[in-house]
């Protein structure tokens, strides 16, 4: 693949560049997947591209070439497995990601959460859900098996799709996110089976990926589009709400955007021991669950409904 003509296309500035087609955009994705661009013409590559922004149909060709290349899993019979991706981690705010997972397994709705970290200035998520007990599987095979169990499992990335991984690694050595951030939140190793949860931090990611998910969820698929907390995948606690739930290539409010925000108080509790105690305290009655969260765990388990 020649890459020097694809640059000069896409590496003319916010106004002079030009999309790619959705066949050389899926190729291209596909070849930096697989490990197959060198190291000079990636960084100019994804650095044109968070310049230009991806259009739609580029962004539905990343994600088939993703896809082509992800892991399955097996889920088990009954409702469809919730996809909750872990990318970021706490910072200011105690991370309830996984209360959220926790709540819908005790449901009975299997729950795969799936994620890397790399940021040295937040608490990882994986610190945290080992506080919780939950540890991580190593391969699918294994996850599947708990997720038949234990209807939660917990896997990294690099089990999932390797060359996604790669690339989202990435980010501290060229300071800036890229292509893969956007496009890993869309990953989905069960297909037909599955409702991926689409948690976005800026504004106009909603309205990229509200035109995405229509296209992706023809046919059988589902989703949850929301505003993501610290960039982890759990309502905002005191934040007007918008839960968009998509079905089969439907669009749908699931809980419509309140008027006003909530008073309710956020937790500082970040480090991995304390952020675990408070979510055990909330499992087990102590402490109150947050509206926001109760509403997040209604809208999942409806649109997980077989």
């Amino acid at each position: 693949m020649q890459f020097a003509p694809l640059i000069k296309e896409i590496g003319r500035g916010a106004r002079g560049a030009r999309d790619m087609t959705a066949a050389q955009a899926q190729d291209l994705f596909g070849a930096i997947l697989d490990g197959q661009v060198p190291d000079m013409e990636l960084g100019a590559i994804l650095l044109s591209l968070r310049i230009k922004g991806e259009s739609l149909d580029e962004m539905l060709a990343f994600e088939r070439a993703m896809q082509a290349r992800t892991a399955r899993i097996d889920v088990p019979a009954g409702p469809l497995c919730v996809l909750l991706p872990s990318f970021n981690g706490a910072r200011k705010q105690a991370n309830l990601m996984p209360l959220v997972a926790l709540l819908l397994a005790r449901e009975g709705v299997p729950v795969l959460i799936h994620g890397r970290h790399d940021f040295d200035s937040r608490v990882s998520p994986f610190e945290l859900l080992a506080a919780l007990g939950l540890s991580v599987s190593t391969d699918v095979d294994q996850a599947s098996a708990r997720l038949a169990a234990e209807r939660l499992a917990v896997l990294p990335l690099a089990a999932l799709n390797p060359g996604l991984d790669r690339l989202m690694a990435l980010r501290p050595r060229l300071g800036v996110r890229n292509s893969g951030h956007s496009v890993a939140k869309l990953i989905d190793p069960a297909p037909g089976r599955s409702v991926r949860v689409v948690a976005v931090t800026h504004p106009e990611y909603l309205d990229n990926l509200g035109q995405a998910l229509p296209r992706l969820t023809e046919g059988g698929g589902r989703a949850l589009l929301m505003r993501a907390s610290e960039g982890e995948a759990y309502a905002h606690l005191r934040r007007r709400a918008l839960l968009m739930g998509f079905f089969d290539g439907q669009a749908r409010e699931l809980h419509p955007a309140d008027t006003t925000d909530i008073d309710w108080p956020l937790s500082p509790a970040c480090e991995a021991s304390t952020n675990a105690t408070l979510i055990q305290a909330m499992l087990a009655g102590r402490e109150a669950v947050p509206p926001r969260i109760l509403e997040q765990v209604r809208a999942l388990a409806e649109l997980a409904s077989s």
